[in-house]
């Protein structure tokens, strides 16, 4: 029962923290400490982010259709279309973070993860650069650009942010989401280039890490759970921007943090 409780738990973590630029990687981590439970594995982190690739497949089902009919019929027709330049966009902006992840996996695994204090460092000093970035953005850009003019230098800039994400704290969807907003786009093409370019980054890590996964109850439950809360997160933070900034989430990064170094440095 207790193992279920967590996987439930880690789920709603999960759902939470990959859409919303908190940071699920951290709070994977930390929420465990906080609650005093033994770590898990990365696998089990693997299986949970697999319920969130679900959720932002379902949600952007018909956009990532779209976006490989485009690339199909670039392929076949020669037929030019947005949907084949967006299609490119995300998979050039996919590789750093790829290729840095590849790269980096063990020090991850082994230093990072078992650094409490530097993880909280890492969640307060990205909250600090998104309340910046983002109220920079607002009076830099009078003109932002919307999803359907993004351009191949601004989308590999991105990218390049994600490689970031690798370290638990700095968040991906909050590295990218920052790095979108600094380059211009407005906070609606930042979360839905952020969200697509989510897919292909953790269908990657899934796929790498299948094999170490154990097919029990509570790994499925906690899958699960993650996909549904996942759901309602994007949904969530789609009408939320339009209304406004991302300074609350700085902000929550902030005294998670401050708290986390507390119970550390204390207890």
């Amino acid at each position: 029962m207790a193992a279920i409780l967590k996987a439930i738990v880690l789920g709603i973590v999960q759902g939470l923290g990959e859409f919303l630029p908190i940071s699920s990687s951290a709070h994977l981590i930390l929420v465990p400490y906080l609650f005093g439970w033994e770590e898990h594995s990365m696998a089990f982190d693997i299986a949970l982010h697999f319920g969130t690739l679900l959720a932002v497949l379902v949600i952007f089902f018909n956009d990532w259709w779209d976006l490989f009919k485009g690339a199909i019929q670039k392929v076949s027709r020669g037929k030019e279309s947005f949907e084949n330049k967006m299609f490119w966009y995300l998979v050039i902006a996919t590789i750093p973070g790829a290729l840095l992840g590849a790269l980096l996996e063990d020090i991850v695994e082994n230093v990072f993860r078992t650094k409490i204090w530097l993880i909280a460092m890492a969640l307060a000093v990205m909250g600090v650069l998104i309340y910046l970035g983002d109220r920079w953005a607002n009076k830099h850009y009078k003109i932002e650009t919307d999803y359907r003019h993004i351009s191949l230098k601004q989308a590999f800039i991105i990218g390049l942010s994600q490689a970031l994400a690798i370290i638990p704290g700095f968040s991906r969807s909050g590295t990218t989401i920052l790095a979108a907003r600094l380059v211009g786009l407005s906070k609606n093409a930042a979360t839905k280039f952020t969200f697509l370019l989510s897919v292909p980054i953790i269908a990657g890590a899934a796929i790498l890490k299948i094999s170490d996964l154990a097919l029990t109850v509570d790994t499925f439950i906690g899958i699960f759970v993650a996909f549904i809360v996942g759901v309602f997160s994007i949904k969530f933070l789609l009408n939320y921007v339009k209304k406004h900034d991302f300074s609350v989430f700085a902000i929550y990064r902030i005294v998670f943090a401050i708290i986390i170094l507390v119970k550390y440095f204390t207890f």
